[in-house]
């Protein structure tokens, strides 16, 4: 193949990387492996428009997109909408997407995974036609990283730190408001405290990402209106990966979600792969989109696909 590798040199563990020689080592495994590659290491407001470049080449057989949770979506996005197969070097806090392809989150040890990997067709949703490889949420998950963003932090740790302080926050001030929903026809009303839309349904006992990104459904998860010994609860649970065997969580399947907020009288904010979205309408659509995200994935991945 021919692959065009992009990394963003502001995002997470790649701040403090040395990215000539990580370049070299990417190089070296792509061209043992027998591919060509181009390597692009470009900032954080330079990568959608070299992400978009790069997929409307007709000479390149797929894309490397390197960074945090934020430009594995948006490469994630790029490349649905172009159906350039896309492989993801996780250099980010989380790296939940790498976690579902089973990827190993070591920046030194995915390339060469990458590169004697192989093509899936994997699954991605769309929050009113914006992709979303992870989940869509909102409540205390958008409460969370509004007030995480009111902090200033520099590094990984700093992040983390960051997290600690505003999910104490929401504990003690959690949302409470009203959503009207259509799951597949089901049609319901709900308070709520949190709601989580998934591409494909979280594990079992795992964090909260999908164990697999192929089954072609969005996962959909409601909390009721949350004491702050309720959030904490939540929490714990989250923490110790039993998010969906949680009592306070409410489970759906569904191929499309339909969200309403009747009682919309103020500004109310999504979160989309981890970024924070304004909601302006007081409507979103959700939708799955089986199998039209192609994926570099590793050559031991169980799913069905072509050896590259």
């Amino acid at each position: 193949m021919k692959v065009k590798a992009i990394f963003n040199r502001d995002g997470g563990t790649f701040r403090t990387t040395d990215m000539d020689a990580y370049s070299r080592k990417v190089e070296e495994d792509f061209r043992s492996a027998g591919h060509e590659i181009e390597i692009a290491v470009v900032g954080a407001d330079e990568m959608r428009d070299t992400l978009e470049t790069a997929c409307g080449r007709g000479d390149l057989d797929a894309i490397v997109a390197g960074g945090g949770d934020g430009t594995i979506s948006a490469a994630a996005g790029v490349a649905w909408k172009t159906g350039m197969p896309l492989g993801i070097v996780p250099a980010g806090t989380m790296n939940l997407v790498a976690r579902s392809l089973k990827l190993p989150l070591d920046i030194w040890k995915v390339p060469e995974v990458l590169a004697n990997g192989r093509i899936i067709d994997a699954d991605i949703g769309s929050a009113d036609g914006r992709a979303f490889v992870h989940q869509f949420s909102m409540g205390l998950h958008a409460r969370m990283v509004r007030y995480r963003q009111s902090y200033r932090f520099a590094s990984r740790l700093g992040k983390i730190s960051a997290s600690t302080r505003a999910a104490i926050g929401v504990i003690f001030n959690p949302p409470d408001f009203e959503i009207e929903f259509d799951a597949d026809g089901h049609r319901e009303r709900r308070h709520v405290s949190a709601i989580s839309v998934s591409n494909n349904h979280f594990g079992h006992d795992t964090l909260m990402y999908a164990e697999d990104l192929t089954s072609g459904h969005l996962g959909f998860y409601t909390a009721p209106p949350l004491s702050p010994a309720g959030v904490a609860k939540l929490s714990f649970d989250i923490l110790r990966g039993k998010f969906r065997s949680s009592t306070l969580i409410t489970e759906m399947s569904a191929l499309t979600v339909d969200l309403h907020f009747p009682k919309m009288d103020r500004k109310i904010n999504c979160v989309i792969d981890g970024e924070l979205v304004p909601i302006r309408s007081g409507r979103v659509a959700l939708r799955v989109h089986p199998g039209e995200l192609k994926l570099l994935v590793g050559s031991q991945e169980s799913n069905a696909g072509k050896t590259v």
